[in-house]
């Protein structure tokens, strides 16, 4: 991100205006608190414990080499939290073609999580396609209000045909956060993904210290699912949604800016 960008997305009369659409969002659609869901996504180096420090695949004890290249395999995780302290399910997208049994037969992982593959671990429009399959899915039945209310990133993949007609099809209202903003709007990054960082990289020590120095899926699934189990929890989800609350509280409402979501190039989709 260069340096005009960084000014940009930090300017206060495009954080107020966020927060001023998302208010009269809520306020027009009649929105309730727990269905308000915040979507991000996060990346994880298998073999990197933190930035600069990555596991080797050398069978050699003591300290992992920052010059030796490890598995920098990418994964990426999908996460959605909403203000009463709640997540669905995560989605992780790893890279390859094939699913092996051994992911499943060994890695106890719970039932109701997601794997995907893509040829680079990244989403693409049909995976972010299955993740809304997977959030109706999860937040369906526990839903309140007549309509949910989900906040994305720009990534193209949230923006596809297929993404916005599922949206319209189960009443699921989406409104794209300012550019390069996350780091400040978004309670996934502000609160969750640094704890589930710090405690993937303490997993993965651990691991180091039973002589196990090249990561691999196998190994992945089961450190990533203890740390999701340390840093996705009730307080630390309410938390970040309770900071976020309490810049978005400053902001009035405006009936008169309760216009059609049509009549914004980013603002929610019309259901």
């Amino acid at each position: 991100m260069t340096i005009r960008e960084l000014g940009k997305c930090e300017d206060p009369t495009i954080i107020r205006g966020w927060f001023r659409l998302v208010e009269n969002t809520i306020a027009k659609y009649g929105i309730r608190s727990d269905d308000i869901w915040n979507f991000n996504e996060t990346g994880f180096m298998m073999g990197m414990i933190e930035p600069g420090t990555v596991v080797t695949s050398s069978h050699r004890q003591g300290r992992p080499k920052q010059v030796q290249p490890g598995n920098r395999e990418w994964i990426t995780v999908i996460e959605a939290i909403n203000a009463e302290g709640q997540s669905i399910p995560p989605f992780i997208i790893g890279a390859g073609k094939d699913h092996l049994a051994t992911w499943y037969e060994e890695c106890d992982l719970p039932g109701d999580w997601v794997i995907a593959l893509s040829e680079n671990g990244w989403p693409n429009n049909n995976l972010g396609l299955e993740w809304l399959k997977h959030f109706d899915r999860a937040t369906a039945k526990r839903t309140n209000s007549r309509y949910r209310l989900l906040i994305l990133d720009g990534h193209e993949s949230h923006h596809s045909v297929e993404f916005e007609g599922y949206c319209k099809e189960n009443k699921i209202i989406t409104l794209c956060m300012p550019a390069h903003a996350s780091h400040l709007l978004q309670p996934l990054d502000v609160g969750c993904f640094g704890p589930l960082k710090k405690a993937y990289g303490r997993e993965i020590e651990h691991l180091i210290r039973c002589f196990i120095t090249h990561i691999t899926k196998t190994e992945f699934f089961p450190a990533f699912h203890t740390a999701r189990q340390a840093a996705i929890t009730e307080s630390n989800i309410k938390g970040a949604t309770d900071s976020n609350a309490s810049r978005r509280g400053h902001n009035t409402i405006d009936p008169l800016d309760c216009k059609d979501p049509k009549d914004s190039a980013r603002g929610p989709v019309a259901l």
